[in-house]
C-alpha cells in the first residue's frame, strides 16, 4: 500500500442535483424535520444563479449531525436520478436506533412517502430503511444493529 494523499477523517459535505428546488427542498425538511442552514433557494431560476458558487447556485444545505447535505438545482426538469451510471449510487443517513427506523418508518407512511421495509444487513451489521426523494435519488436512513 502507498501512502495516501489525503486522510480524510470524515465528509464535510454531501451536494446532489434536484429538478425542482422547492418540491426537494419541502420534501428534505419534511425527511430531516429541519430547516436549512443555509437557502438561496428563492433565487433559483434568476440569471447567472447557477454558476453563483456563494449563493449555492441557488440552493441550500442541510444540517446533518456535523457534515451537511445539500440540494443544488441544475437538473433539466423530467431528468430522473439512475443509479447504474458513473456518479452517485445512494446516500445513507445514520440514526441513533434501529426503533427511530421504525419510528421513520411510521411517520412516512403517515406522509404517504413510500419506502422500503425496514431491513437487517445481516452481517455488516447494520438496519436500513430505504426512501426516494423526488427526483427518484436513493436514500437510506441507517443504524447500527443493538
Amino acid at each position: 500500500m502507498t501512502d495516501p494523499i489525503a486522510r480524510p477523517i470524515a465528509l464535510a459535505h454531501v451536494r446532489v442535483t434536484v429538478t425542482d428546488i422547492a418540491r426537494s427542498k419541502a420534501f428534505y425538511q419534511q425527511l430531516f424535520g429541519v430547516d436549512p442552514a443555509m437557502d438561496f433557494s428563492e433565487h433559483a431560476g434568476e440569471p447567472g444563479i447557477t454558476e453563483d458558487r456563494e449563493r449555492l447556485y441557488g440552493g441550500c444545505i442541510f444540517p446533518v449531525g456535523d457534515q451537511l447535505f445539500g440540494l443544488r438545482p441544475v437538473a433539466p426538469s423530467g431528468q430522473r436520478f439512475d443509479p447504474d451510471t458513473v456518479g452517485l449510487d445512494h446516500v445513507s443517513f445514520m440514526v441513533g436506533s434501529v426503533d427511530e427506523l421504525h419510528e421513520a418508518a411510521a411517520r412516512l407512511d403517515a406522509a404517504g412517502v413510500e419506502h422500503g421495509e425496514v431491513t437487517d444487513l445481516g452481517d455488516a451489521g447494520m438496519v436500513i430503511l430505504s426512501v426516494q426523494d423526488p427526483d427518484d435519488i436513493n436514500l437510506e436512513l441507517a443504524a447500527a444493529r443493538s
